[in-house]
């Protein structure tokens, strides 16, 4: 038998259950929810949210889980696949039956595998988002700078005093040509 102090916790490795459990069950339950706001609208809102925020929940708890059970690092994609398969399979008996189990193991191992991955993919575009955000308060005074490819720019004074200009003499275009229709 183990003592308690060579138990591994989520604690012990610097990594939060918030982040490996709570965030994303959150998260897919916004997600569920807009989907059924979406697809069926309000009236099926919350169910979709709940189903997906359920699903989510059960899928990362079991993935820690698998990772503290085998021993390995956070991002291994095989325990995102064992937790998938083990999810899928006791939700979709539940909700369908031993076919039902087959088909949800399967998809829930495919979609919890994939956005893993995805996610492990755009973490160190995340970190330098948010990397450019604090080192660009102590550098600039505007903080966070947009990708130039984004048409969602932050205007500095001149910039911002031609837009002025140019949407004046917008509007007194149309007052010119309501004035001569009337």
């Amino acid at each position: 038998m183990e003592s308690t102090d060579e138990i591994k916790t989520l604690e012990d490795d610097g990594i939060s259950w918030r982040t490996r459990v709570l965030y994303p069950t959150l998260l897919g339950g916004i997600v569920g929810g807009g989907i059924g706001r979406t697809v069926y609208g309000r009236q099926l809102m919350s169910t979709y949210a709940t189903n997906l925020a359920i699903v989510t929940g059960c899928y990362c708890g079991a993935r820690e889980f698998v990772r503290l059970s085998r021993h390995s690092e956070p991002d291994n994609l095989v325990d995102s696949a064992i937790a998938g398969f083990g999810t899928g399979a006791i939700l979709g008996r539940l909700q369908g039956g031993p076919a039902g189990a087959i088909r949800y193991s399967i998809g829930i191992a495919i979609v919890g595998t994939g956005l893993d991955f995805a996610a492990i993919k755009l973490r160190p575009v995340f970190k330098n988002m948010y990397e450019s955000v604090v080192a660009g308060d102590e550098k600039k005074k505007g903080g966070f700078k947009w990708p130039e490819w984004l048409p969602i720019q932050v205007l500095d004074e001149e910039a911002l005093a031609a837009k002025r200009a140019r949407e004046e003499a917008l509007r007194a275009r149309i007052r010119d040509l309501t004035k001569e229709e009337s």
